[in-house]
């Protein structure tokens, strides 16, 4: 059993996370995450977790995420997410929400990623080469600590 801020996650570990190990967790069930929408990719993307933190101050009872895939248009929709505690939490603050759908997602911890932001745009682009990932998932990145974060995608 995987515990990522007060949550637990099952997971298929013989040792603990490692940085830049590819490894399988499981989604034990649905998660709903409230969002802020970036206005661009790359460059929105700190100003909609700002947005989203002065709304959803960093708690350990609450998991943060960044949530994107290609829209429509070819370009990256980006969304600075929080996880759902509440009945109408969303609403009250006229946020929308996603669901992280319930299952096995490749994932990979970045340690220290703010020291190598381009490593996260890497570790994606591992990830997403593996020929079994959802294609209707999303990108998920869970914020697992104030330095590190793990890289997610959904398995089929």
């Amino acid at each position: 059993m995987l515990t990522l801020l007060g949550f637990n996650l099952s997971a298929k570990f013989d040792q603990p996370l490692k940085q830049k190990t590819m490894e399988t967790i499981k989604f034990d069930k649905d998660v709903t995450v409230m969002y802020v929408e970036a206005t661009s990719f790359p460059d929105g993307a700190l100003a909609a977790h700002q947005k989203l933190h002065s709304l959803f101050p960093f708690s350990t009872s609450r998991r943060y995420f960044g949530v994107s895939r290609p829209g429509n248009n070819g370009q990256i929709q980006y969304k600075a997410a929080a996880e759902v505690l509440e009945s109408g939490e969303a609403e009250k603050y006229g946020l929308q929400t996603v669901v992280l759908k319930q299952g096995d997602y490749h994932a990979i911890v970045l340690r220290d990623y703010m020291k190598d932001i381009p490593s996260i745009q890497r570790t994606f682009n591992e990830l997403i080469a593996q020929p079994d990932i959802d294609p209707e998932g999303y990108c998920v990145e869970e914020y697992i600590s104030q330095n590190d974060m793990l890289c997610m995608v959904r398995i089929k």
